[in-house]
């Protein structure tokens, strides 16, 4: 898998492989994977390493996910925040963008080198969006500022 080098005028250079999503309330409605995501994904799976990390609340991330070139995480823990940022870290966090809309998503957004908070259907919590380095209206948006990184650059600049 090819990293992708982004320069940012003024903010940082970056150097992104793998993105990591929370599941439900970013990327899926009450267990259910958005019908835009599933057009985004593979073009996404082309560039970067996928991964999909959630408690999985409505126990259908399996499923949905499946046939999709996305690494899924279910968490086990007792404290969700400290096991997503514990997994971006794993990662290598400086090779990560990660995007996320809840309070349990607070540490991955503010570790990753790029984080992104989701204001989607399901809002985002305020920690989450103080974290972030981005605020973003919908899935599709996030997500393609990864497939057009002038966008992101356009954000970041300084």
């Amino acid at each position: 898998m090819q990293q992708n080098l982004i320069e940012i005028p003024n903010y940082k250079t970056v150097n992104l492989k793998h993105i990591v999503l929370d599941y439900n309330g970013t990327v899926a409605k009450d267990g259910i994977l958005k019908e835009e995501v599933k057009k985004l994904l593979p073009l996404l799976a082309q560039t970067y390493t996928l991964h999909v990390i959630t408690a999985d609340t409505f126990g259908s991330v399996q499923k949905e996910l499946q046939g999709f070139d996305v690494h899924v995480k279910v968490l086990q823990s007792q404290n969700h925040t400290l096991e997503k940022e514990a997994y971006v870290i794993e990662l290598n966090e400086y090779q990560c963008a990660a995007v996320g809309n809840g309070n349990n998503d607070e540490k991955m957004l503010q570790i990753a080198e790029i984080g992104i908070c989701l204001m989607g259907d399901e809002g985002c919590s305020t920690k989450s969006l103080l974290a972030s380095d981005i605020t973003c209206k919908s899935i599709v948006e996030a997500l393609e500022l990864f497939v057009y990184p002038k966008r992101l650059i356009a954000t970041l600049r300084v």
